[in-house]
């Protein structure tokens, strides 16, 4: 093995490694083909009849040789650089082409771009813009090989600038700990977009940021296939033998811009010509021809075979038809469809529980009703979790189904989806509901568009303990579900009794799309209501009548119910109805119309901040849809807009039902 560094040589040594003429040949026949696309697609670029391409010239040997060591039923999350992949994975170039424009018959029917999707029928997972966050996903996917036993390995690719990224730290550091097949690819270009390496990182090679994880890390020259070839070849058996994952540092050069329009002015001219002179390409064509693998006649069939693939692919890609936009088509495929409700919905009947036991109770028969169910999260095995909801699980289910995770909020999310592409769902408890923030990218650009993008259904539920009253402080307190309601892909649940708490979480266990499932602390203890004790669900999106009246309408949620009742019978005189949404994305409308049309005033109520709480979406829809049948503005009744305080004092001043008992009386006499 040839250990390069930051300088090229100037020749690459090639070694048979074990290779015949035939597998030569083929790696050849490879190698060619990535780089006759890109040479079309910039010839494409400059005639302009495409748009943008991220060119991967020089670096064709890293995907190649790696893709070739690899099964096929191995795994591969590629980035930009990365189309050897794909063409190794036996792409059909219609297909891929018409991705590249976004034409209908394209991988996201146009709804994103370039290598912007996955092909599970081809183990191949592609990047999001956010470069570090599939190496979680990479997690995921070979845990999920772990626990079905398919000697499946992942192989996930990432730049030197993706290096310096939380993600690749938590997901390389959730591997170790996990003892996970991965083998984390740092193709070492140089540069990230124009930075160069010796403004990214201290230490001298990245490879040697293995040693901190307490696994093996290798460099090697990149751009000699048939080094790549046989390093990632035995790198693969080993980390399937031992489940040990491992860093590969492949040293090559970006020799163009990190797309077409950034160019390369900022690159020294002479060094983009001394990698030249070690081209991938052209050097193994010259080894093989000197070695009489290769002759003029082979080299011409099989370039002029390339050639009559890639113009039949071009040609697809130019007719094909663009995607047609339909409003209704678009919006029932952000979401997989739901599962019919599991078994007819009880009569609320059955011994008294508090909120956290019907919780127990739910997680405990989800994960009897789905045996290949995991759950992750801080201190959720042995602990039990800081709300004891998961206490005993782990006896019961095991240590694999019942994980501790490092405090890596980022990794754990995209591992769950990494599993829920592998079929395997999963729930991810945050310890409180604040620190989603750590893996907001995962949950709002990787679970929540997944389906749309590409119609990959995922079947993961974050567990959210959330709220205030329990003086906690600004970063233990907080009321976010809005953060989430406004992004399209995912469902917000936010239950205020056990019964709906047992109901609701067997539900989000069950649904094919990621489920923010929020809990109130406070709730945790304080609220008892009986609970069957046997398995069932309610579904997602369906409010209840909490309340019955006919004076006004409060449409609330979460700790607000509780609050709406108190307040509905310290003030009987106005006959007020309270309706639980239960669920806020996607909420019922025709609950909600159906209240107000009956009592012509409508108050909305959240603990959550007023400024951007979700009750202005509610309230705005009211005003849209039932303006002429309003006896009074639209009210709402929100907690003050700032951080949430510790002493209690300034706490009680903060929430929402302090103002409460005041806007209801206003409310009432407009």
């Amino acid at each position: 093995m040839s250990i390069v560094t930051g300088q090229p040589q100037s020749t690459i040594h090639f070694d048979l490694n074990g290779h015949d003429d035939f597998s030569l040949r083929e790696m050849y026949r490879r190698l060619l083909l990535p780089r006759m696309i890109e040479e079309k697609m910039l010839l494409l670029l400059r005639q302009g009849r495409i748009s943008k391409w991220f060119s991967g010239i020089g670096q064709e040997a890293i995907s190649v040789g790696a893709t070739s060591a690899l099964r096929e039923t191995d795994w591969i999350l590629p980035l930009h650089r990365n189309l050897g992949v794909f063409t190794t994975r036996n792409f059909p170039l219609n297909k891929l082409f018409a991705q590249w424009q976004g034409k209908s018959d394209g991988y996201t029917k146009g709804r994103d771009r370039s290598f912007h999707f996955g092909a599970p029928e081809h183990r191949v997972i592609g990047m999001i813009s956010h470069i570090g966050s599939m190496l979680g996903v990479a997690d995921g996917i070979s845990l999920a090989g772990k626990l079905l036993h398919d000697n499946s390995i992942t192989l996930a690719f990432i730049g030197d600038g993706g290096t310096s990224q939380g993600d690749f730290h938590e997901a390389v550091n959730l591997a170790a700990c996990w003892d996970l097949p991965v083998i984390f690819m740092i193709e070492n270009n140089g540069y990230a977009l124009s930075t160069p390496v010796h403004e990214q990182y201290r230490c001298s090679q990245l490879a040697d940021k293995a040693i901190g994880y307490g696994i093996e890390g290798i460099t090697i020259d990149g751009n000699n296939v048939l080094e790549v070839h046989k390093i990632v070849s035995r790198t693969a058996k080993e980390v399937r033998e031992t489940g040990r994952p491992v860093i590969i540092e492949a040293m090559t050069f970006r020799r163009r811009g990190h797309e077409e329009a950034s160019g390369v002015a900022y690159i020294p001219k002479e060094l983009i010509e001394e990698w030249e002179r070690k081209d991938p390409v052209s050097t193994f064509e010259h080894w093989l021809i000197a070695r009489g693998v290769l002759s003029d006649e082979k080299m011409r069939i099989t370039r002029e075979a390339h050639a009559e693939a890639i113009e039949a692919g071009v040609e697809h890609m130019i007719n094909a038809p663009e995607p047609t936009p339909v409003i209704e088509t678009e919006l029932a495929e952000v979401h997989a469809p739901s599962p019919a409700v599991w078994n007819a919905l009880p009569h609320e009947a059955g011994p008294e529980f508090r909120l956290v036991d019907a919780l127990v109770q739910g997680l405990r028969q989800g994960m009897e009703h789905d045996p290949s169910l995991v759950f992750m999260g801080q201190d959720v095995a042995h602990y039990g979790g800081v709300f004891k909801v998961t206490e005993g699980l782990a006896d019961r289910f095991g240590f694999d189904r019942v994980r501790n995770t490092p405090l890596c909020e980022a990794a754990v999310i995209g591992a769950a989806l990494g599993l829920s592409i592998r079929g395997i769902p999963s729930v991810v408890e945050m310890q409180f509901a604040d620190f989603a923030s750590e893996g907001f990218n995962q949950i709002a650009n990787n679970l929540a568009k997944t389906h749309y993008r590409w119609g990959t259904s995922i079947n993961t539920t974050i567990r959210m303990p959330t709220g205030g009253g329990v003086a906690a402080g600004p970063f233990h307190s907080q009321s976010i579900e809005a953060w989430f309601t406004h992004i399209p892909g995912l469902k917000v649940v936010f239950p205020s009794t056990p019964y709906d708490a047992k109901g609701l979480l067997t539900s989000a266990l069950r649904e094919p799309n990621p489920v923010m499932f929020f809990e109130h602390k406070y709730l945790y203890r304080s609220r008892r209501g009986p609970v069957p004790e046997e398995y069932y669900t309610i579904p997602l999106g369906q409010a209840r009548i909490a309340r019955e009246g006919s004076g006004a309408s409060i449409i609330t949620w979460g700790i607000g119910v509780v609050w709406g009742l108190e307040v509905a019978e310290v003030l009987p005189e106005y006959d007020l109805e309270v309706i639980d949404l239960r669920t806020l994305i996607p909420w019922d409308r025709e609950s909600v119309f159906a209240s107000v049309r009956k009592t012509g005033r409508a108050l909305i109520v959240h603990e959550a901040t007023l400024a951007g709480g979700f009750g202005g979406e509610i309230g705005a829809v009211i005003g849209e849809h039932l303006f002429d049948q309003l006896d009074a503005p639209v009210m709402r009744c929100g907690s003050l807009d700032t951080p949430v305080p510790f002493n209690k004092g300034l706490e009680d001043q903060f929430m929402a039902k302090n103002r409460l008992h005041e806007i209801v009386e206003k409310l009432m006499r407009y």
